[in-house]
Formats: structure tokens, sequence, C-alpha cells
């Protein structure tokens, strides 16, 4: 039960950018990345919102960080607890430009970046619940794009493994 991370991806706004206004860019899906070893991404891409609509992914996934089976995401949470200057510390979320079926020459492109810090999660002793995150743009970091709604519920299992470092 505790030895899990829950990630919700739940839907995605956009802000007037240049990619509101890329008329090549029009199906967007996300995938979320721990570290180097794993990536999930919503099964579906959806439609490029517009205005201030959002598009609702509604995608839960489940990472399983156990000491048996799972030790690589382990012992990378336990860097995290330890290494205070790690820059690796977040779960990276990153909406992906789908190309349309007619247009198979384009390939999927990142068009911007969202994080949630894990090191943080754990020093605020709290968990994401539908929360908006920044989504910064691609090529310019500090550009916001828009928004993304996401649940990261990874405390217990933190404090699982800070537990263990002691």
């Amino acid at each position: 039960e505790v030895e899990k991370i829950r990630i919700k991806i739940t839907s995605l706004g956009l802000t007037e950018s240049r990619i509101t206004a890329d008329e090549t860019i029009q199906q967007l899906f996300v995938e979320c990345r721990l570290n180097n070893f794993l990536a999930e991404e919503t099964p579906l891409s959806l439609p490029k919102p517009t205005g201030s609509q959002r598009i609702h992914y509604n995608y839960s996934t489940v990472i399983n960080v156990d000491k048996e089976d799972n030790h690589a995401e382990r012992e990378y949470l336990k860097s995290i607890l330890l290494k205070p200057d790690l820059s690796a510390d977040s779960l990276k979320f990153t909406v992906v430009s789908d190309p349309p079926e007619d247009e198979q020459d384009l390939e999927c492109e990142d068009i911007g970046f969202a994080y949630v810090s894990l090191k943080e999660i754990f020093q605020k002793q709290r968990d994401i619940i539908e929360q908006d995150i920044d989504v910064f743009d691609s090529q310019d970091a500090s550009a916001v794009i828009g928004k993304l709604t996401v649940t990261v519920e990874a405390l217990n299992a933190l404090r699982s493994v800070h537990e263990e470092c002691k």
C-alpha cells in the first residue's frame, strides 16, 4: 500500500502563446517521467484546447517503489532525500504535440515542460492533489504556456524510504 507513487494527469489549459498560434500543433498528449528510467504517457492525444477551454485526460498511473521489485526507483528516491543539491529531484511532465494522421512526416514535438519536486513534497509533508502547475515553453524556459492539473501522491513512499535511510 505504502510503496507507491500515484500520479494523475487531470487536465491541460493553454494561455495565448506561440503554441496556440501554431496551426501545425493540433493534438497533444502528456508524458510523465521519473529521472531516466520511467516514462508513462497518456494513451490519448486530445485536440489542442482553445481560449479558456481545458482538455481532460483523467489519466492515472502508479509507480511501484517497493524494495523487492523496484530497487532502482527506490535508490533514486533515497538519493533525492540524501543529496540536497540533486537537480533531478522532480517528476517531469512533458506536453507533446502529436502530428495529425495525414502529416506522418512530422515528428512528435515536445512543446512544454512542467515539474513536481518530490523533495518538496517530502519537505512540506504534503502530497499534491489536483493542483495547477505551470507548463513552461520548451523553447523559452521563462515563458509559461499553460497549466497542467496533476495529482502526485508520493509522501508515504518517501517517508518509507526516509525511514530506511536513517
